[in-house]
């Protein structure tokens, strides 16, 4: 994998209320992200200095109730006008059956609310720990910026 990320916050939260179950250490990360599954009523949010320079706030992961499907869930800061680009590259890059992602620029926050598919991100599969699944997802939303700025 690429350079470690540090995180600096990790905590279990419940879907409903979001209220914090527990809050954990990197040594959680090394769980495989099958705990989503088995802990469906759960989402993991994690933050990291590191975010900032792919202009993402905070991440979320879940187990998506209805398809089933692992997702991440994080606000990213471009620009409204960027819409097109954003799509395009998702669209591009996020493969499988089914809604592989949802966006919606809030105008309050002047972020757009992202939602993806992880299944459908190469390199995703259920024996990833949860480590290299938010490596996994930092690297694609990396990319995701960068195409995004050059009107890829």
């Amino acid at each position: 994998m690429d350079k470690h990320i540090p995180i600096t916050i990790i905590e279990r939260c419940h879907k409903e209320t979001e209220d914090v179950i527990q809050t954990e250490t990197v040594d959680f990360l090394k769980n495989k992200v099958t705990y989503l599954k088995d802990h469906s009523e759960e989402f993991i949010y994690v933050e990291s200095p590191d975010f900032e320079t792919i202009r993402v706030d905070a991440l979320a992961l879940e187990i998506d109730d209805v398809f089933q499907t692992y997702t991440a869930l994080f606000g990213l800061a471009l620009q409204k006008k960027l819409r097109d680009s954003i799509q395009s590259y998702l669209n591009a890059n996020l493969q499988g059956e089914g809604i592989q992602f949802s966006m919606l620029f809030s105008g309050e926050d002047g972020v757009w609310d992202v939602n993806i598919t992880l299944d459908g991100m190469e390199g995703f599969d259920e024996n990833l720990t949860l480590e290299h699944t938010v490596q996994l997802v930092v690297r694609f939303v990396a990319d995701l910026v960068n195409a995004a700025k050059d009107g890829n």
